[in-house]
């Protein structure tokens, strides 16, 4: 990655990851003792945020957090990242999201999630947060938010100049509906990111291989993004523009828990794309950054570090040379 330290702005919704692990999941009205307890900052704002501060990215989030200790806890842990908190906003009346998690013997869970602060976040906020995002060099948006606010981010990037990263994940209002209704203006987004089943549900393509992905990014290219990056797990991310799309294979490392690789790969993708547009070098640098949150336990914690995504890369390349050399 070229040696700069580009401004990003984080637009994202914060959450309180609680886990417990038990025995197994209790059945209604069964009540069971669990054995560990972890309590972590998480959601798409904060990881994203985190990851593109480890890349050296002078970082800020924008989002909304409650009137509660979990507020205090979420802003000591970003504060520890260096990331600047200036607008993240609070809404008293609500509390902050949390996601509770229950992990059984076997390491299969079930979660429940509250939105909380996250759905009060308002177009008013980030237009508080104008000046920070027309100074950003690339405004990385995760969708699921209020739908408003979203809106109102990317024009307000696009109004300035700022190249906007989207996730175009579900808005809150439109959570547990069927099918995804999405404005125009998501597809004004220079960058749409997302994994194959979020894709497959704003395009009404099933995108079972590789084939029907570039095809579903390409049905997103022609509704107005300049790029689409469809996620596919350990088969790599397919990258779509108006040149054509390329596959880009998985980097092997030996996965230990998933958590994370979505916000690591935004989070990098954002830090390189605000340095050097090369977007398939973007994409390349940003698959490093989520295969390697793979290789450990945990959320923001387990995040690699600009240094190790770089060793992972060169590593490779290594690996590629023919013997001898």
């Amino acid at each position: 990655m070229p040696e700069r330290s580009p401004k990003i702005v984080v637009i994202g919704s914060a959450y309180i990851d609680l886990a417990i692990r038990c025995c197994r999941v209790p059945t209604p009205g069964q009540a069971l003792s669990g054995s560990a307890l972890s309590c972590t900052l998480a959601g798409p704002g904060p990881m994203q945020a985190v990851q593109a501060a480890l890349c050296h990215c002078e970082v800020s989030l924008v989002g909304k957090i409650g009137g509660d200790a979990f507020a205090q806890m979420a802003l000591k842990s970003l504060a520890e990242y260096k990331v600047d908190t200036e607008y993240v906003f609070f809404a008293e009346a609500k509390s902050t999201g949390v996601i509770v998690t229950l992990v059984n013997a076997e390491g299969e869970n079930a979660t429940c999630h509250y939105t909380g602060a996250n759905s009060a976040l308002q177009p008013a906020d980030i237009k508080l947060a104008e000046e920070r995002i027309a100074e950003a060099d690339a405004c990385l948006i995760h969708g699921c938010l209020p739908q408003e606010a979203i809106v109102a981010a990317i024009q307000c990037a696009n109004l300035h100049g700022t190249p906007v990263i989207l996730n175009p994940a579900r808005p809150t209002e439109q959570v547990g509906r069927h099918g995804v209704d999405l404005p125009s203006e998501y597809f004004s987004a220079d960058m749409l990111v997302c994994n194959l089943g979020a894709a497959a549900e704003i395009t009404d393509h099933s995108a079972a291989n590789i084939r029907m992905a570039k095809l579903t990014g390409s049905d997103l290219v022609a509704r107005g993004a300049h790029c689409a990056v469809l996620t596919m797990g350990p088969r790599g991310c397919v990258l779509v523009d108006r040149h054509g799309a390329d596959h880009v294979p998985a980097f092997e490392v030996d996965v230990v828990d998933r958590t994370g690789s979505g916000e690591a790969f935004a989070g990098a993708l954002a830090a390189y794309c605000g340095v050097k547009h090369d977007l398939r070098e973007a994409v390349k640098f940003a698959s490093a950054a989520g295969a390697l949150v793979c290789t450990k336990f945990g959320a923001i914690e387990a995040l690699p570090s600009k240094a190790e995504i770089i060793e992972l890369l060169q590593r490779e390349d290594i690996d590629l040379l023919p013997q001898g050399q």
